[in-house]
């Protein structure tokens, strides 16, 4: 079977990867011993950045093979487009120079306190997400993909992690919490970004 390395520890973003993967006959696997690698700095100021330099500085770890990084976040039109690519860090007191990401709860407590007083009809959002492919420390090809939707003030679901519980997608009914793998993997930002690179994957290593 076809194999694709994802440059991540999170679970929930390898089951997302797997089950748009596997309709492809692609296996989607971790970087062995991701935990012991040296974590690269995310300083990039765009989505694209920091997915590149992660793609490029984890497939030095696995000579030959393709590895798949994504940076993704959560865009608020009325945050004017924060949190953005300090999504995962948008707790810190000052999220660009937090060495590390903050906790899923934390960050949602933030981002509905800043919304508190803006009206249901401006809540609106995207989320956004870059995939990198890179081999040998090269990025090889990028994949942007994104979803639209209303952020609630309340969380829905138990499935999804980081901001899904609140990000109400209207073309379904349902909050990207509330979605199974396979539709998460047909309407997600994530999913969007996948299926660019799975249909690039296709050309360049056909079965």
């Amino acid at each position: 079977m076809r194999r694709v390395l994802i440059a991540t520890s999170n679970p929930g973003k390898l089951r997302d990867f797997a089950g748009a993967a596997q309709v492809h006959g692609i296996e989607i696997a971790g970087i062995p011993n991701f935990a012991s690698l040296p974590t690269p700095v995310e300083d990039g100021k765009t989505f694209e950045e920091n997915a590149r330099k992660k793609a490029e500085e984890y497939s030095l770890a696995a000579r030959s093979e393709i590895v798949v990084a994504d940076d993704s976040g959560l865009e608020v039109d009325a945050l004017n487009g924060a949190p953005g690519v300090h999504s995962a860090r948008y707790a810190a007191d000052q999220p660009h120079l937090a060495g590390s990401n903050t906790d899923d709860e934390a960050n949602n407590d933030r981002l509905l306190r800043e919304l508190s007083q803006v009206a249901p009809a401006k809540r609106t959002g995207r989320f956004v997400c870059v995939l990198a492919a890179a081999r040998n420390g090269k990025t090889v090809a990028t994949f942007r993909g994104t979803a639209e939707g209303i952020i609630l003030d309340s969380p829905l679901g138990n499935n999804g992690f980081g901001y899904d519980p609140l990000f109400y997608f209207p073309q379904i009914g349902k909050t990207f919490a509330e979605l199974s793998p396979e539709e998460k993997a047909r309407y997600s930002h994530r999913g969007a970004a996948f299926l660019q690179f799975l249909d690039w994957y296709e050309k360049q290593f056909p079965r």
